[in-house]
């Protein structure tokens, strides 16, 4: 069994490595993106099972796109992280093509709920 690889899109160093750590002792293969553009590049190279990414990422909504667009894009689970419970941008991402929804600020109970839950959906 492979480890399962996921990419944190986010502007944030803080964030980052926060969810870089906690992802990390869940068993988490982890690749960090400052940018949409370095993400795409990173999925170009080597698509994630998993991505974070952060709705104020500028160009969020096209690095979703994108990413659906790729061969096996399809399969990817992306969690659009939003501030807040906003139905606009939940919307929004959810037409780009996110599959799910992380609330920020993120923390090892909300990480640890969200990927146990789309770990067991997947098995």
């Amino acid at each position: 069994m492979s480890m399962k690889r996921l990419l944190i899109a986010d502007s944030s160093d803080i964030v980052r490595k926060v969810g870089r750590k906690i992802l990390s002792e869940l068993g988490y293969d982890i690749s960090e993106a400052a940018d949409a553009r370095a993400a795409l590049v990173s999925c170009e190279t080597s698509l994630p099972n998993f991505m974070i990414v952060d709705s104020g990422l500028d160009g969020a909504l096209d690095l979703i796109t994108n990413v659906r667009a790729m061969p096996d894009g399809k399969t990817v689970r992306i969690f659009y992280c939003v501030i807040e419970a906003d139905l606009k941008t939940m919307m929004l991402g959810k037409r780009a093509g996110a599959s799910d929804f992380l609330l920020k600020p993120f923390d090892r109970k909300t990480l640890t709920a969200a990927f146990s839950k789309s770990e067991g959906a997947a098995a």
